[in-house]
């Protein structure tokens, strides 16, 4: 049987599962009282993968956590992983994302910051140093936070060229670097911010969630502030895949590990109204590439249902059949063991979720 890790950050701290034999165990909290904005699986590392935490404390600020051993014993460094240097003028608020490289890029792991700001690792996520270069970008005094602040969320990277490199920002909408993050072009062409007088800028799109084709990495899925898109040609050009959802509105976006144009997300009414579409707690899934979508809700709950999934509290695995899961501010986690055909809960009353991340680790 198939061994998958689940990672569940909340408001309150990580709690960490593991499915063995078709049966799920589920300990925690770890970080008790820190909130966990991000986490990160990576798998690169053997016979046990690396996890890495993204911990927000009241009290000592946030702060880059990894462990070795599937979170038996966690090591922070000295000095602090993330940190602005003193000629910018800003302080961390926060720890967005965390992304690790692929195998071509070994022990290159990428954190995403508020205020919007990309760092680099080349030690597994010890220590990451400012990609300077995003920083400076001519376009930063006009980027406006969101609702959530402003804050670079999605790192996308390219399995065929290290230098490739997409990242998206609330509110300031997608940029791409095709060279190591020396220079950095904005977009969003195709995507509209129906918030601005001009709902169709160069950048200032309020871009939710970023998604990549397992088998195309230039096909490309957007959860936007209000709309959902597509681009084939690695975010050159966006097009509206939205119809046929119950609102174009959401956080969420993921993708099949192994099937191109399989897509999933979750809509919300509204971004004045944040509850689940229609309040009914279901997931839509394409296998189109976005021509057309179809609610999964089998095994989720059929009454009037409020739980909001966040940004990065929708993900999948890769295992085969894939693993789909989603957690809500209700404090419960889903999950679906046939690539989202049907669902069960893993758990519940928990504290906020803020982010799932899942991987097969044997």
């Amino acid at each position: 049987m198939t061994e998958v890790l689940l990672t569940v950050g909340t408001r309150k701290g990580l709690f960490v599962g593991r499915r063995r034999g078709g049966t799920w165990e589920f300990e925690g909290p770890h970080f008790n009282a820190q909130a966990v904005y991000s986490v990160a699986i990576d798998t690169r590392y053997q016979p046990s993968p690396r996890l890495l935490v993204g911990g927000d404390s009241m009290h000592w600020g946030p702060s880059v956590f990894h462990s070795d051993d599937l979170g038996r014993t966690w090591t922070e460094p000295k000095q602090p992983a993330v940190k602005f240097p003193e000629f910018t003028g800003a302080s961390l608020e926060r720890v967005w994302q965390l992304r690790p490289a692929g195998p071509e890029a070994p022990g290159v792991v990428y954190a995403g910051t508020e205020p919007a700001a990309l760092f680099r690792s080349e030690d597994g996520g010890e220590s990451f140093e400012l990609v300077r270069p995003l920083w400076e970008h001519p376009t930063r005094s006009r980027w406006v936070p969101g609702g959530g602040g402003e804050g670079l969320h999605t790192i996308v990277t390219d399995p065929r060229d290290t230098r490739a490199l997409t990242v998206a920002v609330s509110t300031a909408g997608v940029f791409r670097t095709q060279d190591g993050g020396e220079s950095w072009a904005p977009a969003n062409k195709g995507v509209s911010a129906v918030f601005l007088p001009d709902p169709n800028p160069e950048f200032g799109q309020c871009v939710h969630k970023i998604a990549q084709d397992p088998a195309d990495p230039d096909r490309l899925y957007l959860q936007n502030h209000w709309g959902v898109y597509r681009s084939d040609n690695a975010g050159e050009q966006w097009t509206d895949i939205g119809a046929g959802l119950p609102s174009t509105f959401g956080f969420a976006a993921a993708t099949h590990p192994r099937r191109s144009g399989t897509a999933y997300v979750f809509p919300i009414t509204a971004d004045s109204d944040r509850v689940p579409a229609d309040n009914k707690c279901r997931v839509f899934r394409t296998e189109d590439a976005g021509k057309n979508w179809e609610p999964l809700s089998a095994g989720l709950p059929q009454d009037a249902h409020y739980g909001t999934v966040l940004r990065d509290a929708l993900c999948t695995d890769d295992a085969d059949p894939a693993g789909v899961y989603f957690g809500n501010r209700n404090g419960e986690v889903y999950a679906s063991a046939d690539d989202g055909d049907s669902w069960s809960l893993l758990a519940s009353h928990l504290p906020d979720v803020l982010c799932v991340r899942a991987a097969v680790i044997g």
